[in-house]
């Protein structure tokens, strides 16, 4: 193979692999460590884990609000795009949560229902915001989560609803992470 064949060769691959590579290092949520606190400690409890989430998701949906309302400058763009990144990794997060307690058939109803009632207004207030080129991208990947997040809890409170209609003396088991719990000895 000549130099330049070889040289072609590897600015194709690096050209279809950079999307590849980019996809499996999704940013995660910038939890503080008080929040990563509160997730471990709730890891054993999905309930009160999905609650946490949602308190987290709820307050940095807020302070996007708060944001919006600021007068218009290249800071408030940054601050905007990084914090719907950081709300979208966010409720990703937290959709992979429901899906692991999901599987497990942890009783998640109540959680569920305060994440389904707010849900749509996280997305109504990203949806409200304004569009603007620094965070546009961000906005609309932040949308496209919250409506999956709020598809996901919606279907799953309906599946939960129906399973412990049938199975009733489950009903209240949290099986939680058996990695995280702990034993009796």
């Amino acid at each position: 193979m000549t130099p330049i064949r070889i040289s072609l060769s590897v600015l194709l691959f690096t050209v279809l692999a950079c999307p590849l590579l980019r996809s499996q290092h999704l940013p995660s949520a910038k939890l503080s460590e008080a929040e990563v606190e509160e997730i471990r400690e709730n890891g054993v409890f999905p309930d009160m884990r999905i609650k946490s989430y949602t308190k987290f998701v709820e307050q940095r949906a807020m302070h996007i609000k708060s944001l919006s309302g600021r007068p218009k400058s290249a800071q408030r763009v940054l601050q905007l795009d990084s914090s719907l990144q950081d709300l979208t990794a966010l409720m990703d997060e937290l959709g992979s949560n429901l899906d692991q307690y999901s599987d497990r058939h942890a009783d998640l109803r109540k959680s569920l229902k305060e994440l389904s009632e707010a849900s749509p207004r996280w997305v109504n207030i990203l949806r409200s915001l304004p569009g603007e080129s620094g965070f546009d991208v961000s906005r609309k990947e932040a949308i496209e989560s919250g409506e999956e997040l709020a598809d996901q809890a919606n279907r799953l409170l309906k599946e939960q609803t129906e399973y412990f209609a049938t199975h009733k003396e489950e009903k209240g088991q949290e099986r939680g992470d058996p990695a995280l719990e702990t034993k009796p000895q």
